[in-house]
C-alpha cells in the first residue's frame, strides 16, 4: 500500500533530480549526488544503501510512516553535500514507474553482485552494507510491487488508495 509521506516534511531538501542514481526506488524520496561518507545506514538501513560507483547513497525503499520518514531525513540531514530531495512525484510517471520496474532485474543483479563482493571483504561497513543489498533483493522479490502499485494509483490519482480499492497493474 502507499502512503504519502510529504506532509510530515518539515525542511526542502536540495537534491537535483537530474543528479539522481539510478538505483533509487520511484517515490517522492531519492538521492542524488550525495557524500560518500556513507552514514545514511546508520540512522536509516531499512531505507538507504550506498553504490559501488562513488560510494553514493541512495534510497532503496521508500517511507512508509512517520517515524520511518524520520529516519531517512536523519540520512538527508547527515548528508554535507545535500544531496537527497523529496520532490520524486513531480518527475515520476505511472509510465516512468512502470519503465522502471520493468528493468528491475538490472538492480537485482546489481545488488546480487554487491553482496557478494562485499560480504567477504575485510571493511566492516561494507559488509554491513551487503546486508542492505540482500535486504534490497529480499524486499524486490516480495514487497517492492505492492508499493509500486499504490504509488501508481497515487501519482494517478492525486490521493491515497482506499482499503481494497483496485491498484493498476505494473
Amino acid at each position: 500500500m502507499y502512503w504519502n509521506p510529504l506532509p510530515v516534511i518539515a525542511d526542502n531538501l536540495k537534491g537535483v533530480w537530474e543528479e539522481r542514481n539510478w538505483r533509487n526506488t520511484p517515490g517522492p524520496f531519492y538521492g542524488a549526488t550525495t557524500d560518500n561518507c556513507w552514514t545514511g545506514r546508520l540512522v536509516a538501513p531499512q531505507h538507504v544503501m550506498y553504490d559501488d560507483d562513488h560510494g553514493r547513497e541512495f534510497i532503496y525503499r521508500q517511507p512508509q510512516n512517520p517515524d520511518e520518514v524520520r529516519r531517512v531525513l536523519d540520512a538527508a540531514i547527515d548528508d554535507p553535500w545535500e544531496g537527497y530531495a523529496a520532490d520524486g512525484d513531480d518527475y515520476w510517471t505511472p509510465t516512468s514507474v512502470r519503465e522502471w520496474w520493468a528493468d528491475r532485474g538490472r538492480l537485482r543483479e546489481w545488488a546480487i553482485k554487491l553482496a557478494d563482493k562485499w560480504s567477504i571483504s575485510e571493511v566492516h561497513e561494507e559488509v554491513e552494507a551487503a546486508n542492505g543489498a540482500l535486504d534490497l533483493v529480499a524486499y524486490l522479490d516480495n514487497g517492492m510491487e505492492a508499493y509500486l502499485r499504490g504509488y501508481v494509483f497515487w501519482l494517478a490519482e492525486g490521493r491515497e488508495p482506499f482499503v481494497g480499492e483496485p491498484l493498476p497493474e505494473l
